[in-house]
């Protein structure tokens, strides 16, 4: 199971989802262009001490990472507040790939189109949506917990 942010406009976000792969031992990889400069220097001040630049895997862009994905046979699940069915009625398996789209605005229609899965987090009524890494958090725990891959 790995994270992928498609097109991430928040660095301080990216930060955060590398030290959410890092305490759960999980791959994050970067689908790009980003809304802030992706340097070297810039990753290693985000993740602190959390993960090294030299982990996280790159694309450059949605179709590289799509072509990626189905080579190795993941499935991509996205996670998005424009799907119908729930992340608890979902059965996750070890070699799904949990897609978030960008904080301003999600993913395009093509994107939608080519996941695998689409799932929404359930929420308190009137409430827009969780922060992209607590939604990242509270999907990887659930996928994590099905498959038997918690730490």
């Amino acid at each position: 199971m790995k994270i992928a942010l498609y097109q991430p406009d928040i660095a301080q976000n990216l930060g955060a989802a590398m030290r959410l792969c890092a305490c759960f031992g999980v791959p994050l990889e970067i689908i790009e262009p980003c809304g802030f400069p992706l340097t070297s220097k810039a990753i290693r001040r985000t993740a602190m001490d959390y993960g090294a630049s030299d982990t996280l895997i790159r694309h450059q862009n949605w179709e590289n990472f799509a072509n990626s994905e189905q080579k190795i046979g993941n499935r991509i699940v996205l996670l998005t507040t424009k799907a119908s069915e729930p992340i608890s009625n979902f059965r996750f398996t070890a070699e799904d790939t949990l897609l978030f789209g960008r904080e301003s605005a999600g993913v395009p229609d093509e994107v939608h189109s080519r996941a695998d899965a689409r799932l929404f987090i359930p929420i308190a009524k009137g409430a827009r949506s969780f922060n992209l890494v607590s939604s990242a958090s509270i999907a990887l725990f659930e996928g994590l917990r099905q498959t038997g891959g918690l730490p």
